[in-house]
């Protein structure tokens, strides 16, 4: 009885050798994506000081944003599924094929993404806009959403090229320099906001247009450290070595990359705008809605950086195991990293709920939008375990390539049963948003189970860079 429970404990506990391996990729991540969202938060929470209007009108435009966003995380990561296997193979021309890929998959993603914004913008904007709490004013909400996407849009390229280079530096082992990069570029973002949006420094106080320019100026500065710091440093970043020479890729080899990438990049594409959707069917029982979606999304993004860190690390190093070949040692990798993430995330929730009244009443808003955003911030908080756990499901079906089966999992559950369940409840019952809510979220249970099947028969257990 003794021999069996210390078995089953060091299937699910690793040594300090194992997690000090682990660490050492998670942690530069996880500081990298705590500075940024605590950052975000405060970006976020300046702009809601300037008034709920303007506050709104940003956040309709970052739905927009999200889906572009996570559509190109998806291909970038997708095709650094090959990046991490290859790496670990000790394969650096193939390392350097998979970048190649990634340029330009993101050129024309961006170009596309870039055209359907310009010209079909204002449209997307007005379905968020519904009247509900009295005060609110539609048409001043609809003129910051407008004034803000005009200026934000001219940043995506450089957004792009960052997430190539950092992506890169990670999958290969380097993930110190992308986090100088990013918490360099939050900083400086959160000091332009102030100096922009309030008029600092003898500038004209610029609002939420400010905070736009703000927003670019930092996703340069995040590019230029992490391009610069490839290129002068080609002994660790062996990938820029010729970078812009010739292609030189074999068919064969772009067939596989595109093949295997296609549905973790229709999977972040389609899940994204999933919940684009799930946020406009909200909307529909209020304006009120939108501000205080985006104030709690705010706030659990913050929380939800250490499980969405663990998962990013997951990949990469059970990516590396799959790569050696050491398929065993994979499985024993990924059964111990969704252990530990889960288990830990019970402390997070609880800092989560504990604190959601107080990040509610930072911003300068209604009092209806207040108890409105902390509702749906203890919600969420609840089911911060279970949504761990999805994510490390997620993140292990991704690293051997099943991406085909991540697609199923993941956005086609959005679309399968969060939007019906949303949809109905708003056009066949008269449940109020905080109920509706509640539903939605509570479905990501079965969403668990479906993760846990797939994980459990090892499908994913693959490599792809074998000759």
């Amino acid at each position: 009885m003794v021999e069996s429970a210390v078995m089953n404990k060091s299937k699910l506990i690793g040594d300090r050798q194992f997690y000090r391996r682990f660490f050492s990729i998670a942690l530069p991540i996880l500081v990298q994506n705590v500075i940024t969202t605590f950052v975000n938060l405060l970006d976020n929470i300046m702009v809601g000081q300037t008034g709920t209007e303007p506050m709104s009108g940003v956040a309709i435009v970052n739905q927009l944003l999200f889906v572009v966003n996570l559509g190109l995380f998806g291909m970038i990561s997708g095709i650094g599924i090959f990046t991490a296997q290859y790496h670990g193979k000790g394969d650096e021309d193939g390392v350097r094929k998979t970048v190649r890929i990634k340029l330009i998959s993101m050129a024309v993603f961006i170009g596309i993404s870039a055209a359907v914004l310009i010209f079909y913008g204002e449209d997307l904007i007005w379905l968020y806009l519904h009247e509900g709490e009295a005060g609110l004013d539609l048409g001043a909400t609809f003129g910051y959403a407008k004034g803000y996407l005009a200026y934000i849009l001219a940043g995506i390229p450089f957004f792009g090229l960052s997430q190539v280079y950092s992506g890169t530096l990670r999958e290969t082992g380097e993930a110190k320099i992308p986090m100088i990069a990013g918490i360099t570029a939050v900083f400086m973002n959160l000091i332009l906001n102030y100096i922009l949006i309030y008029g600092k420094l003898g500038l004209p106080a610029l609002g939420v247009i400010g905070a736009a320019i703000a927003t670019n100026i930092s996703r340069v500065a995040e590019f230029l450290i992490n391009a610069i710091w490839s290129h002068t440093h080609k002994e660790r970043a062996a990938f820029v070595k010729g970078i812009l020479g010739k292609l030189n890729i074999s068919g064969a080899m772009i067939k596989s990359v595109l093949i295997t990438a296609a549905p973790l990049f229709f999977n972040e594409f389609l899940w994204s705008a999933g919940q684009t959707i799930l946020n406009q069917i909200y909307s529909q029982k209020g304006i009120e809605v939108v501000p205080a979606i985006n104030i709690s999304g705010a706030a659990i993004n913050l929380f939800m950086t250490f499980y969405l860190a663990m998962g990013n690390a997951l990949a990469i190093v059970v990516g590396h195991a799959l790569g050696r070949g050491d398929k065993e040692e994979a499985v024993d990798i990924d059964r111990k990293i969704i252990f530990i993430t889960t288990a830990s995330t019970f402390v997070i929730a609880v800092m989560t709920f504990a604190s959601a009244g107080a990040i509610a009443n930072i911003y300068n808003t209604t009092e209806g939008v207040k108890a409105l955003a902390a509702t749906f911030i203890r919600i969420s908080a609840v089911m911060m375990p279970i949504d761990a756990a999805v994510i490390c499901c997620y993140f292990t079906l991704r690293c051997g390539g099943k991406t085909l089966v991540t697609f199923l999992f993941d956005s086609c559950f959005s679309w399968v049963v969060s939007i019906p369940i949303a949809w109905s409840i708003l056009h066949y019952t008269d449940l109020d948003i905080v109920r509706m809510y509640t539903a939605v979220v509570a479905a990501n249970v079965l969403k668990l189970v479906i993760g846990l099947i797939f994980v459990s028969k090892k499908l994913w257990v693959n490599s792809l860079v074998e000759d």
